[in-house]
This record gives C-alpha cells, structure tokens and sequence, in this order.
C-alpha cells in the first residue's frame, strides 16, 4: 500500500513539474512573438523595406514654357540633319551636272578646233544643195519662237521624208526626243548639237583603216553602170601616184562599150599602164594578169575596174564572184579591199544596191559621187547606219582633186553649216 502511494506521489510530481516547465516555455514564446496580424505574416517588414513610387508625371508636367523634352531634341536635330545631307547631295549632284555640261561644251569646242577646214570648205561647196533641202527644211522648225510637241511631230515628218533612211531618221529623232530634257527640247541650238553629234556617230563607223601595206595592194572596185566608177578609179590613181605610189590598172569591164578607152584615158592622165583585153573577152582573165604584172613588177597598188552590173542581175553576180576567186589565184588574199561606188543622187535607192551587192559581196568601203549634183547627199548617214561599212572617199566636183578622203567631222560640219541662217530665212 505504502509503495503505491509512493508510486503515485512520485508521478504527480513529475506531471507538476512537466506543466511548469510547459508554462514557461509558452510565456516566452508569447513574449516574443508578434503583436500584429501583419507583423505575424511579415508584411510589415516589406512595406519598410520598399521603396515608396513617387507620382507619374504627364507628359509636359514639370517642364519649363517653350523647353522641349530631350527626346523630342534629339528627333528634331536628326530631322535638321538629315535635311541638310539631302540639300548638300542636290547641291553636290548639280555642281557635277555642271562640271559635266562643261565638259561637253569643251569636247565640242576641241572638235570644231579639230575640224580640217580645208576638207570642210570643200564639202560645204558640194553640199550647197543638199543644205538646201532637208537640212533648210529643219532650220524653218527651229526658227519659231517657240518650239513645242507639234515641232518635234515636224521634225519626225522631216527627216523621215528626207533621202537618209528610215532607220538613221529614227536614230536622230530619238536622239533628240529622249536625249534632251524638256528645257533643252526649247533651245534650237541644243536640238541642232545634238542632231550634229548623233550623225558624227552615225558616221564614224567602227572600221580598221585601209591597209596599204601589201604589195601590190589590190582593190576590186564594183559598181552599176553610170555612177562614176571608171572616173573614180582614174582619180584614186592620180591622187595615189601623186604620193609616190606605182599604180597599175586593170580593164575589167569588158562587157560596156568603151569602157576600156575611157579607163585608158584616165591612166594617160595620171600616168599609170593599163592591162586590157579583148573586147566581150573574159574579165577575169584580165584581172588575173594586172595582178601578177603588178606583183612581179613590186607595184604598190593594182585597181581592177569590173563591169558595171544591175544588182538584182544573178548571172553577173556569179560573174563577180568568179572574179573574186581568180584574184586570190592570183596572189593569195586578194582581193584586199573591195569598194562600191554609189551615187548620191540616186538617194535611198543607192542603200538598196549597196544592200544587194554586200548580200553576195565582202564590201569594205564606200565611195559616195557626185554630191555636188544632189540635193541627196544626206543618203550617206543612211548608207553608213544600215551597211556598217565606212565610206572611205567622196566625189564633189568633176575636177580630178575633188575626190577627197572621207571625214566625218568636217562632213558633218559642213553638212548643216549656216544652220542659223536657215532658221531666220
């Protein structure tokens, strides 16, 4: 009994014991803890440790009167400067068309400088009537006051009804229609540089000159009957004996009546020999002699006159590429030029036979007659635009120095010289 109770006594003890050490432990943690809901959840704490957010401020608000903001400044001032680049580049672009138009203006200057005046004096005399037609016809255009879209309509009928073909009248139409600007269309002078610097072009083919250098040199000349071949040859001989050259001719067109007698004349008057055959006899049989006579002899120069022949002829066609063939036989490479002389008064219908012949024919040069007689001679810009074939001499007078050599620059200057002049008339 006695250890029962003592039993019991010793656990009311320690239970005694075990709720005061409980108690205190409570009242501390009491005293510790938070006194707040929000310091309980910790809010407090982080609403000390946040930074208060001041106001938005509205656009302008704090700002001074007439201060713009330092964005809108900085907008501004690219905008001025990019202003001030795209003026400096129209300033820039203006100054270099300048430059550019003096240029032209020197270039021009240089090529009148460069023009051979006697070649340019002897072509305005054999042009006078050709400057009376076509060319007068422009000057009449341009000698309006004003010159609008009717006058470029003008123009387009002028040159299309003149005898140069209508594929160098386009080209010089265009080049003034797309090739001038609208103040420049108002300037007959700037119409008329344009219209002298687009025929220059037409007539500056691209070419190798004539090379003389073999010997002999053989030239086969071609032609229709009645342009001015026989009288050509004899005057390329006098002009080439005149420069120290030994010239022989050979009598090729043995089909014309005569044809051998007016060549023969023409050799006395230059002082060269001529080979000559029987007449109706085989041309190419004289053609082959002249030319190993002339290289046997170490002439510098055999001209071969052919006979003259209808180009739309088949038979006498074949005939001239016969001969072609005999004078390769002969001495290998020739022929090492071949010619065809045309006539100028016959206008554009000259571009259809020279068209014809170089179907069949390598044609290397052109030689243009009689522009003194003509009214025509304008054709030469269409011969040169449509065959690509140099024009290498042109006849214009009937005296044996008017024969000259072909430059396109006094031809052109003499060509539409005085065009003022025909404006104010």
């Amino acid at each position: 009994m006695q250890t029962d109770l003592l039993e019991l006594g010793i656990a009311v003890v320690a239970i005694a014991t075990i709720v005061l050490v409980l108690r205190r432990a409570a009242n501390k943690s009491k005293a510790q803890a938070p006194s707040s809901i929000q310091d309980r959840l910790g809010l407090r704490v982080e609403e000390e440790a946040r930074p208060q957010r001041g106001r938005r401020k509205r656009p302008g608000e704090g700002e001074k009167p007439g201060e713009a903001p330092p964005k809108k400044e900085a907008e501004a001032a690219k905008r001025a400067e990019a202003k001030e680049e795209v003026r400096e580049e129209e300033e820039e672009e203006e100054e270099e068309e300048a430059e550019e138009a003096e240029d032209r203006a020197e270039e021009e200057e240089e090529e009148e400088e460069a023009v051979d005046t006697e070649a340019r004096d002897a072509y305005k005399a054999g042009l006078a009537k050709t400057r009376g037609g076509f060319v007068a016809k422009l000057g009449k255009l341009f000698g309006r006051k004003k010159i609008d879209a009717q006058t470029l309509d003008e123009l387009e009928e002028a040159l299309f009804t003149a005898d140069i073909g209508p594929r160098a009248a386009e080209r010089i139409f265009q080049a003034v229609k797309s090739g001038l600007s609208k103040a420049e269309l108002e300037s007959a002078d700037k119409i008329w540089a344009q219209i002298r610097k687009t025929s220059k072009e037409i007539l500056s083919v691209d070419a190798p000159p004539t090379d003389m250098t073999k010997q002999p040199f053989v030239l086969l000349v071609l032609g229709v009957n009645g342009v001015g071949k026989t009288t050509t040859i004899g005057k390329l001989a006098d002009r080439w004996t005149k420069e120290g050259k030994k010239v022989l001719l050979a009598a090729g067109d043995t089909f014309r009546a005569a044809a051998t007698e007016q060549l023969e004349e023409w050799g006395k008057r230059a002082g060269v020999p001529v080979v000559k055959g029987k007449a109706g006899g085989d041309p190419s049989s004289v053609i082959f002699e002249a030319i190993k006579q002339g290289v046997d002899e170490k002439l510098d120069v055999v001209i071969c006159d052919t006979a003259g022949r209808l180009h739309s002829n088949a038979g006498l066609m074949d005939e001239l590429k016969k001969v072609r063939r005999v004078c390769d036989k002969a001495m290998p490479g020739a022929p090492h030029e071949v010619w065809m002389v045309l006539d100028a008064t016959n206008g554009q219908n000259a571009i259809s036979q020279a068209k014809t012949f170089k179907a069949d024919m390598e044609i290397n040069g052109i030689v243009l007659t009689k522009l003194d007689g003509s009214a025509k001679g304008g054709v030469i810009l269409g011969i040169c635009d449509e065959l690509k074939v140099p024009v290498r001499y042109v006849g214009v007078g009937e005296k044996i120095g008017d024969l000259r050599p072909f430059d396109p620059v006094a031809f052109v200057d003499a060509l539409y010289a005085d065009a003022s002049a025909s404006e104010a008339a």
